[in-house]
C-alpha cells in the first residue's frame, strides 16, 4: 500500500506540469493579454482627456505607444522573458505555493482566493450535505418500493428538478420569495447582512442561514437526481442477489437484510465517491447561481481573471484546484481498500 500511494504522489507531479503547461501554451495564443489591455486603456484614457501627444506623453501623436514605455510594460508583467523560462520560473514559485501578484486586482492571489473561499465554501458544503441527506434515504426508499406508486412519484419530482437549470430556478426563487413580485421572505443578495458584525452570535447564525436558503435550494435540487438514481440501482443490484436469497431463507426480516446486509455492499460506489466529492464541493463553484445572488466567490473570480486576462490568477487557481483533484482521486482508491477489502492494489501500477 506504501508503494502504491507513493508512485500515485510521484505521477501527480508529471500531471500537474502537463495540465499547467498545456494551459500555458494556449494562453500564448490568446490575444488581448495583459499588455494589450493596459496599451489601450491608456489609448483610451489619451482620447478621453483630448490631450495631445506632448514632449512629456507617452504617446507620440498618432504613432501609439513609445516602444520604451512597451517595452517597460513587456518587463512589468514578465513578458520580456521567453515563454519556456516564464513557465519554469512560475512552476518553480508555485513549488513552493507562491503565486504572485493579481493583474487586475493587484494584490497577491492567495489573498484574493482566501476572501473569496467563504462564499464557495458555503455553497459547496450546504449542496452537498443536502444532497446526500436527502438523495441517499430518497433512494433507498425507491429501491424497497421498486414500482409502486411512490417510487414513479419521485422519480417524476426529481427528474423534472433536474431538468430545470439552476439559474433559472434561482431567478425564480428570487422572484416568488425574494421581493420580486409576490412574498419578501428571503435576502436577495451576500452572505450576510450589512450589520451582521453587530448583531449577537445566535442572531448571526440564524442571518447567515436565512441568506443561504435560496441559493443552496437553486444549486442543490438539479443534483438529487442522479445521486438518488444511483443509490435506487445499487441497491436494487443488491437486493437481486444471491446472498439476499439465503438470508431471506433463513427467516430474517426485510429490514435486517436490507440493513445487515445489503445496505454496507450497496453503500460500496457512493461511499468511496465521498472525497472527491466533498473536495469538488468545498471549492467548486457556481457563476451564475453566485451572479444572481450577489456572491462573491470562487467560480465568478475565475470568469472576471479570464475576462481580463489575468494570469496569475487563472494558472494558480488551476494549478490549486488540480492538485486537490488529484488528491481527492488517492483518497477514492484509498476509500476503496478501506470499504472493501477485497480489493488490493499489490499489482496496481
Amino acid at each position: 500500500m506504501f508503494s502504491y500511494i507513493l508512485r500515485r504522489l510521484l505521477l501527480m507531479i508529471p500531471t500537474l506540469i502537463g495540465i499547467m503547461g498545456l494551459t500555458f501554451l494556449v494562453i500564448q495564443f490568446v490575444p488581448g493579454g495583459p499588455v494589450e489591455r493596459m496599451i489601450s486603456q491608456l489609448e483610451e484614457a489619451r482620447k478621453g482627456s483630448g490631450e495631445a501627444a506632448s514632449g512629456g506623453s507617452a504617446y507620440r501623436g498618432s504613432h501609439g505607444l513609445d516602444a520604451e514605455k512597451i517595452a517597460a510594460l513587456n518587463k512589468l508583467y514578465g513578458f520580456d522573458q521567453p515563454a519556456h523560462v516564464r513557465f519554469l520560473q512560475m512552476m518553480k514559485n508555485y513549488f513552493f505555493f507562491d503565486f504572485g501578484e493579481s493583474y487586475y486586482h493587484h494584490r497577491q492571489v492567495v489573498e484574493l482566493v482566501v476572501e473569496r473561499l467563504p462564499v464557495s465554501i458555503s455553497l459547496g458544503v450546504w449542496t452537498f450535505l443536502f444532497t446526500y441527506l436527502v438523495s441517499i434515504p430518497l433512494g433507498i426508499a425507491k429501491a424497497v418500493r421498486h414500482g409502486d406508486r411512490f417510487d414513479a412519484f419521485t422519480s417524476t419530482v426529481i427528474l423534472v428538478g433536474y431538468s430545470i437549470p439552476g439559474f433559472v430556478l434561482g431567478i425564480t426563487l428570487i422572484v416568488l420569495f425574494g421581493g420580486g413580485s409576490f412574498w419578501d421572505v428571503f435576502p436577495l443578495r451576500g452572505l450576510v447582512s450589512d450589520n451582521w458584525q453587530e448583531m449577537s452570535w445566535p442572531a448571526r447564525v440564524v442571518d447567515y442561514l436565512w441568506h443561504m436558503v435560496l441559493p443552496v435550494t437553486a444549486s442543490t435540487v438539479g443534483a438529487f437526481a442522479v445521486m438518488t438514481m444511483l443509490t435506487k440501482n445499487a441497491f436494487l443490484e443488491e437486493i437481486s442477489r444471491q446472498y439476499v436469497v439465503t438470508a431471506r431463507a433463513k427467516g430474517l426480516t426485510d429490514r435486517a437484510v436490507l440493513y445487515g446486509h445489503v445496505f454496507r455492499n450497496a453503500m460500496i460506489p457512493l461511499v468511496t465517491g465521498f472525497p472527491s466529492s466533498f473536495v469538488a464541493a468545498f471549492f467548486s463553484g457556481s457563476l451564475l447561481i453566485e451572479t444572481i445572488f450577489s456572491l462573491n466567490g470562487l467560480g465568478l473570480l475565475g470568469y472576471e481573471s479570464v475576462i481580463n486576462r489575468d494570469y496569475p490568477v487563472v494558472m494558480a487557481t488551476l494549478y490549486f484546484f488540480s492538485l486537490l483533484g488529484l488528491l481527492s482521486k488517492l483518497l477514492t482508491d484509498l476509500t476503496y481498500v478501506w470499504i472493501d477489502p477485497r480489493i488490493t492494489f499489490d499489482k496496481a501500477l
